[in-house]
């Protein structure tokens, strides 16, 4: 494996400038997935063996956690999302036929049996927020695991089921990982993408369904956040538009919308969100669905691929498999193994990229030799098929492997002529070219300068690199 220090763990590549079509289920243009988080009973709370009161996601501006006390306003705001926030959005879930994933921590949950039979019968998913609604990010992967374990047996306990997702929200760095060895079907603490994706976990492939944080009800407890539902609602269709006339194009999404009971569940907010419900019901081809429906199409539509793993390559599997992309200069491919590779290396791009910039760093000796060491076009060495195997393919791609005497004669004169001016041969990326471009291309490179056409040269020999990965 490659040295883990020059790797860098985060794909800023994704799916890439032409992701996939999720071809959702009855051709559907936008999967929309609700998503209602069940915290109350769960936050921070003397009561709950915490240290302090909660002082994240309520009314109270600005608030800060009492170190040592009650804080009897906060809490009231928390039951306030239990006792009339979550029916109120029950009633409306329910009357509009929208399914809904929730998001329980198993504490809150094991406080509110009222709700979790409500969520039952309505058929909506619990997946598992954890055991806590506390931040992670100051826990040792030891603790934070044993939450895990013990919010899994409690919600089996409470809900009758082993949860199948996962989101944690204030997490760590370890969540995503402690939760995949954990054997859940989809994990959404992330916010990275508009699609679920697989990542590579340890030996396993691991779903991933991105959640969000900007189409969330959180941003009215929030500074610079929605300050009426009015906001809210244009800014939720306004998401909703842009992610259907993309689907519309052919490259369909998803949309999360996250809830809270105390947050949306108030009366002055509430009925922005029944707007939007309406407005999404008013079009066709919306697939409203839970997040482990979604997991099911996702795993079956999109099963895992084999992914390259350059980066992860050792440096000798990585010279074997690149040393000859720049012709005859293992030491290019050296150099890009030494440099911080991550998984956006992974494409043709980003591998042509890294190797480039070896090929643009080094000296002019250095680059003079690479020129040096590319054959002449149809010259002595295709006659003798002493080419190798990347220089054969691409010569005769252009038809230089089947010329008559008269052209062999053309070329083995401009190929004599151009190394006598500039000293190394004339290069070109032969792919781009037929027969007659190639020559049309000598007549006009032959009289530039050496300045100029060493520049050339040097812009031909990393075209050829990146026709020769994408070829792999």
């Amino acid at each position: 494996m490659a040295d883990q220090s020059r790797r860098y763990p985060r794909d800023f590549q994704g799916h890439g400038a032409d992701r996939p079509d999720a071809a959702w289920p009855g051709g559907a243009r936008i999967a929309v997935s609700f998503v209602l988080n069940y915290e109350e009973g769960g936050e921070n709370c003397l009561l709950h063996g915490d240290a302090a009161s909660e002082a994240f996601l309520s009314e109270i501006v600005g608030a800060a956690p009492w170190p040592g006390q009650r804080h009897w306003n906060m809490e009231s705001i928390y039951d306030y999302g239990a006792r009339a926030g979550f029916w109120r959005l029950h009633r409306l879930f329910t009357e509009t036929r929208v399914p809904v994933t929730v998001y329980g921590v198993a504490t809150a949950l094991a406080r509110s049996p009222a709700q979790v039979e409500a969520m039952q019968g309505a058929g909506w998913e619990i997946a598992s927020h954890g055991l806590k609604w506390i931040d992670y990010k100051d826990h040792s992967p030891e603790d934070e695991a044993a939450d895990m374990d013990a919010a899994i047996k409690l919600h089996t306990e409470v809900t009758g089921n082993r949860p199948k997702g996962w989101y944690t929200g204030r997490c760590s760095v370890n969540t995503v990982a402690l939760a995949s060895e954990r054997g859940f079907d989809w994990i959404s603490d992330t916010y990275d993408d508009d699609l679920p994706y697989w990542t590579r976990i340890a030996d396993k492939d691991q779903l991933i369904i991105p959640y969000t944080l900007d189409c969330n009800d959180m941003r009215f407890a929030t500074p610079q956040g929605f300050n009426s539902g009015d906001q809210f609602f244009a800014y939720l269709r306004d998401s909703f538009d842009a992610l259907y006339a993309e689907g519309v194009a052919g490259k369909s999404a998803m949309m999360s919308i996250g809830l809270h009971c105390r947050l949306i569940g108030r009366p002055g907010r509430v009925q922005a969100l029944r707007k939007f419900i309406d407005y999404v019901q008013g079009h066709e081809g919306v697939w409203c669905a839970r997040r482990a429906d979604i997991a099911t199409h996702w795993a079956q539509a999109h099963p895992p691929q084999a992914t390259r793993g350059w980066h992860l390559m050792d440096k000798a599997s990585f010279v074997d498999a690149f040393g000859g992309i720049f012709e005859h200069s293992p030491w290019i491919a050296e150099g890009a193994w030494a440099l911080e590779l991550g998984p956006a290396h992974d494409t043709p791009q980003g591998l042509h990229s890294a190797l480039c910039r070896v090929f643009r760093a080094a000296s002019d000796d250095q680059r003079m030799e690479v020129l040096r060491a590319h054959p002449d076009l149809a010259g002595k060495l295709a006659a003798a098929k002493r080419l190798t195997a990347e220089s054969t393919s691409e010569q005769a791609s252009a038809g230089l492997d089947a010329l008559t005497d008269a052209e062999r004669e053309q070329f083995d004169s401009q190929n004599s002529a151009y190394v006598a001016m500039h000293g190394f041969p004339f290069i070109i990326a032969v792919k781009d070219h037929d027969k007659a471009g190639i020559l049309r291309a000598f007549e006009r490179r032959i009289a530039n300068d050496t300045a100029t056409e060493f520049a050339e040269a040097c812009r031909q020999v990393e075209r050829i690199a990146r026709l020769r990965l994408e070829a792999l």
